[in-house]
């Protein structure tokens, strides 16, 4: 029997990630859906749950092809869950993409942070796994919870929210992420997309870390008129 939480019905569980659990789901409509379950210590968190209220509405101001608009949410609830546009696809992270599409890439991302941006929001953790595929096309998904979030206890400690190799410069230092944080993190995807290669190595998270911020990308392989987006 399938299981159902508010008026969704869950179908089957697509991946977890660090804010919460994502599953595939019908809406009362019959259409498929995302449906993305925060964990219980986010969910525990009432200081990041309130905040998270306040930034929904404007992350549903948020629209466009690239990216997977949010469509609905309850937070003051036992298991608190977001709703978004259903992607069928693959990450970017799992697709290699082709010289020859690079292009495609590059302008649906430069819509996808238009559209965010454009509505006051910053995604704050792009990265290629965040960037499905669908059909040749981008679409950047979970935009604007880490921004939400990142006023968690978890992060307490000092801890930064967000994937070292992809955060901006400033955010690993301390500082806020704002829309250019995430056009570095679109950079950065982008030549992992050219090359195959994460543009800062591979490693414990500190050295990667210290590597963005004290040294410069390897954009070998790059090709000429994507370096300058990317870096170089």
């Amino acid at each position: 029997m399938s299981e159902h939480l508010g008026p969704y019905r869950l179908l089957s569980r697509l991946g977890s990630g660090g804010f919460g659990e994502v599953h595939l789901a019908l809406d009362p409509e019959g259409r498929t859906v995302a449906v993305k379950i925060l964990h219980p210590h986010v969910a525990a968190d009432g200081a990041a749950i309130a905040r998270l209220a306040r930034e929904v509405e404007t992350m549903r101001l948020v629209d466009g092809p690239h990216v997977a608009e949010v469509l609905d949410s309850s937070l003051d609830v036992d298991r608190p869950y977001l709703v978004t546009r259903y992607v069928q696809g693959r990450p970017l992270s799992a697709v290699p993409v082709p010289v020859a599409d690079l292009r495609l890439l590059a302008t649906g991302l430069a819509d996808a942070l238009e559209a965010m941006h454009g509505a006051g929001v910053v995604h704050r953790d792009l990265k290629p796994a965040n960037v499905m595929m669908s059909e040749g096309e981008p679409v950047v998904i979970d935009f604007g919870i880490a921004s939400a979030l990142d006023s968690l206890s978890v992060t307490a400690s000092g801890a930064v929210v967000g994937t070292p190799g992809y955060l901006a410069p400033e955010v690993l230092e301390g500082r806020p992420a704002g829309p250019e944080a995430d056009v570095f993190s679109t950079a950065a995807t982008l030549a992992y997309a050219a090359t195959g290669r994460q543009p800062y190595g591979q490693g414990p998270a500190s050295a990667v870390a210290y590597r963005v911020v004290h040294h410069e990308p390897d954009l070998e392989g790059v090709p000429g008129w994507l370096a300058p987006l990317s870096g170089r």
